[in-house]
């Protein structure tokens, strides 16, 4: 079933197809796994900065930004957020005045340690309707389609 209205020509309406697919797949996964950060007062991209804090350890908010696809001019923001919550510091690394690395305090600790499980579990939950061969398959196209981009060096 086509998922387009656009008349184009096979290419255009094949592409735009697979991209509304896509986009419609990824936000009906979006929303039912990042349903229950609403209860713990975080938006997605203070989750994100709290989950990528979590596993990876202390990042500066330039690496942040990255990680999680957002500006830099944002995440300032979503850090400054964090850090009047009291979930987050900055501290200046030794040797660089200009570099701060972005770390979890304990209640941040706290929080992430508590409420990751349950993301992890919806989104396996999410993903259990492919099996894990599909769940393989689409794991590579879209690292090939991310990739597409990186490459090209498109502006977030």
């Amino acid at each position: 079933m086509k998922s387009t209205h656009y008349r184009g020509t096979k290419e255009e309406v094949k592409a735009l197809s697979a991209f509304v697919k896509l986009t419609r797949a990824s936000e009906a996964i979006s929303t039912r796994v990042h349903q229950h950060l609403g209860e713990a007062g975080l938006t997605v991209s203070q989750f994100g900065v709290l989950e990528a804090i979590y596993h990876i350890g202390p990042l500066s908010q330039a690496e942040l930004a990255k990680k999680i696809l957002k500006s830099t001019g944002n995440i300032t923001m979503v850090i400054d957020n964090l850090e009047r919550r009291g979930l987050v510091k900055r501290e200046r690394k030794e040797g660089d005045r200009r570099y701060y690395a972005v770390t979890l305090t304990p209640a941040g600790q706290k929080l992430i340690s508590g409420i990751f499980p349950r993301h992890a579990g919806k989104i396996v939950e999410s993903m259990n309707v492919l099996t894990k061969a599909e769940q393989e398959k689409l794991g590579q196209l879209c690292r090939k389609l991310g990739l597409v981009e990186e490459e090209a060096g498109t502006p977030r």
